[in-house]
């Protein structure tokens, strides 16, 4: 129990340096990004009409207050003074006044750069040696997050490119939460929290049931570095874009929220089933992400594809997830010893996906059946009888 606090306290330290970068992301980042479920073919009506949907949803209200554009958003060529501009036949009316329209919703606007001379799309500039020049442009349209991606780098030592553009964005003097998008390359959990709000920690996400477990498990290695002001990104969420089942998207969706991932949904806002709205607005999982002690939880125990992740939560309470990896349903039992509590503790638990009180105390463990694909989340609060 003794080392358990004794990493606890420095963790806790570290992320209080971490928290110092430049003030944002003492939660990790919530809101929407279109490449996930729009690739390709992106505009500004997409952009408009996602923003009103997030209003209109009551999405904002539980914390979803970004809308990022990633790549093809630029024109292929930088105008005569060198500076980025908005593609004008799919974004009009030009990045400035579609920040303006997101801002009057209430919410905050994201943009996607490169850490290249070009982007990954291969047909628009990237901010390689523009890193002043493009902070500043984007700091003029009111852009509150930048996307910074990792494509035709020219070979430039990595940290340096990343650190050049940290230090771009702050000296504009606008607050821009700033996202590496590095793939987990070199290691970006052990430099990022100094010069970024989250970095990437592996390649893009699929919607893809096994795309998806195993970068959650790339992500778990670094669960120790992440903590408020510096976030650990698996990459975007696939809940709703139809090539997983429903047990599947909550299984991705309860990961996230404990391993502190980023919420940042992926799929069209505008046309979501009842299924997908009921998994992104659960309100309890969302407060696990969200919670303000801000320690990533992680894999605690394995059983062949049983798998319990757990981590603890402020107010001396702990969320742990059975996950059962497996094709059959199975029992899965969560043992104190593995989350972090002394055996002898005795806790009442909540379930957060039946929004229910478990009738019983515990002490030491807890089972449930699990179905195949699923899983099972639960906060556990100390017991006062």
């Amino acid at each position: 129990m003794k080392t358990i606090w004794v990493f606890l306290f420095a963790l806790l330290c570290y992320q209080a340096e971490s928290a110092g970068f430049n003030g944002l992301g003492q939660t990790p980042q919530m809101g929407w990004n279109n490449f996930n479920h729009f690739p390709v073919g992106i505009h500004e009506q997409i952009i408009r009409e996602t923003a009103d949907a997030i209003i209109t949803t009551g999405l904002s209200k539980l914390g979803y207050v970004y809308v990022n554009i990633d790549d093809r958003w630029a024109n292929l060529d930088r105008d005569s003074q060198g500076n980025l501009v908005a593609n004008s036949t799919t974004f009009p009316s030009g990045i400035k006044a579609l920040a303006d329209y997101v801002h009057s919703k209430g919410l905050k606007i994201g943009i996607y750069s490169d850490a290249g001379n070009q982007t990954c799309a291969k047909t628009q500039p990237g901010s390689l040696g523009y890193e002043e020049q493009d902070a500043n442009i984007f700091a003029s349209w009111g852009i509150d997050y930048l996307k910074y991606d990792n494509c035709h780098n020219e070979g430039v030592d990595t940290k340096q490119r990343y650190t050049k553009m940290s230090k771009a964005l702050n000296k504009t003097g606008r607050s821009i939460f700033y996202s590496l998008c590095e793939w987990g390359q070199e290691d970006p959990a052990t430099w990022g929290p100094k010069i970024a709000n989250s970095w990437r920690t592996t390649g893009d996400i699929h919607d893809d049931w096994h795309r998806m477990t195993s970068t959650a498990d790339k992500n778990d290695k670094w669960a120790s570095y992440a903590g408020p002001g510096g976030w650990n990104d698996p990459d975007m969420l696939e809940v709703g874009n139809g090539k997983m089942s429903t047990e599947e998207y909550r299984s991705h969706f309860s990961i996230w929220a404990l391993m502190k991932a980023p919420l940042l949904l992926g799929c069209d806002i505008r046309s979501m089933s009842p299924e997908t709205v009921e998994i992104i607005t659960n309100e309890e999982v969302i407060q696990v992400n969200q919670d303000s002690l801000g320690v990533q939880g992680k894999k605690v125990s394995k059983k062949g594809k049983l798998e319990v992740w757990a981590g603890p939560l402020s107010n001396k309470r702990y969320t742990f997830i059975l996950w059962n990896r497996s094709p059959e349903s199975a029992s899965i039992t969560a043992k104190w010893k593995d989350i972090g509590p002394s055996d002898d503790s005795v806790f009442k638990a909540r379930d957060l996906w039946n929004h229910s009180d478990l009738q019983d105390t515990f002490q030491g463990s807890l089972t449930s059946t699990v179905d195949s694909h699923a899983c099972k989340m639960y906060i556990l609060t100390p017991s006062s009888s």
